[in-house]
């Protein structure tokens, strides 16, 4: 395997967000208390299991990455062979069941049924009126995963499954973002493509916002000064979005209206986060951006929380 194939793949795995999640797994199971071993096997389960999703997702997408043009995508370009791709996601796959049971059964259970969902989204689920469901139930099964690995394997909490339901839908919301118009020219039909950008971007802040306050009161003791000063930092965040992108009424749904894209939801997509068709990084519009990434500093908040909670997981 040369450098051009190594390069390619980890261009391809979408590194950043499988980097993210493995990380936030790792300091999530050192936070509850997890040994230094079963840190490490919920790093290299979760590694693998993102691995294994990313390359998958560019894998089922390479026909319409092509159409579209998409540059960033080595398997679209003809850079990367789609074979090669499709094989790593398998082999990352496989990898992922053993080292799912390091942490046990039940654990593994858990772990293996989130990667399963995600690959159902790769699939196709991305482009449907289900498309909710693998993120909401993928996330609050991820540390379940952790808190089941545990000794004695207990019960995760039941404000740790909701806060990762949470998470997930608001993810699913802020990660469609970027790319929504784009989606929707190419008949993609998901949640946030049916409900258009102003409508994503609010359901995103909403969601992350709840799950702030869930992560802050779900444990049942005092709520402490990091949880308070994150609760004001998701407050100042809301407001702030609430300024720069009011909330618009979406209009009556008619039937067959999910057939085709609302102009107005293209052309609100294009000027709230730069995309008609071209790059974001060709978007001088401070508003969009700015709107765009404090709703990743919600999910970091929220992240953050998650893991200061860690002993009162169950």
């Amino acid at each position: 395997m040369g450098y051009p194939t190594v390069r390619g793949l980890a261009r391809t795995c979408h590194p950043e967000p499988s980097a993210a999640v493995t990380l936030i797994a790792a300091a999530l199971a050192a936070s509850s208390g997890r040994s230094v071993a079963g840190v490490v096997a919920v790093a290299l389960a979760v590694g693998t299991g993102q691995l294994s999703i990313g390359w998958s997702n560019d894998y089922f997408d390479r026909a319409q990455d092509s159409s579209s043009g998409r540059e960033d995508k080595p398997v679209a370009l003809g850079a990367l062979p789609a074979r090669t791709v499709g094989v790593a996601a398998l082999v990352s796959l496989l990898a992922c069941v053993p080292l799912s049971l390091l942490s046990g059964w039940r654990a593994a259970t858990a772990h293996l049924i989130a990667v399963a969902l995600a690959w159902l989204y790769n699939m196709g689920v991305k482009g449907t009126a289900a498309s909710l469901i693998p993120f909401a139930v993928a996330y609050a099964l991820l540390p379940a995963f952790i808190v089941l690995g545990l000794p004695g394997h207990p019960r995760p909490a039941w404000w740790l499954l909701l806060a990762g339901a949470l998470l997930g839908c608001g993810g699913h919301f802020a990660n469609v973002l970027p790319d929504l118009a784009e989606d929707l020219r190419a008949g993609m039909r998901g949640v946030p493509h049916r409900v258009g950008a102003r409508w994503s971007l609010w359901l995103a802040v909403a969601l992350l916002a709840a799950a702030s306050v869930v992560i802050a009161f779900g444990p049942g003791s005092s709520v402490g000064p990091a949880a308070i000063a994150g609760l004001a930092v998701t407050g100042a965040a809301v407001a702030a979005v609430l300024v720069s992108v009011p909330v618009r009424h979406p209009g009556p749904v008619t039937a067959g209206a999910s057939a085709e894209p609302d102009q107005r939801d293209l052309q609100g997509t294009a000027e709230e986060f730069g995309k008609s068709g071209e790059s974001d990084q060709n978007d001088s519009r401070p508003i969009g951006r700015g709107a765009f990434r404090v709703v990743l500093a919600v999910a970091l908040i929220d992240v953050a929380l998650l893991v200061a909670a860690g002993p009162n997981l169950v």
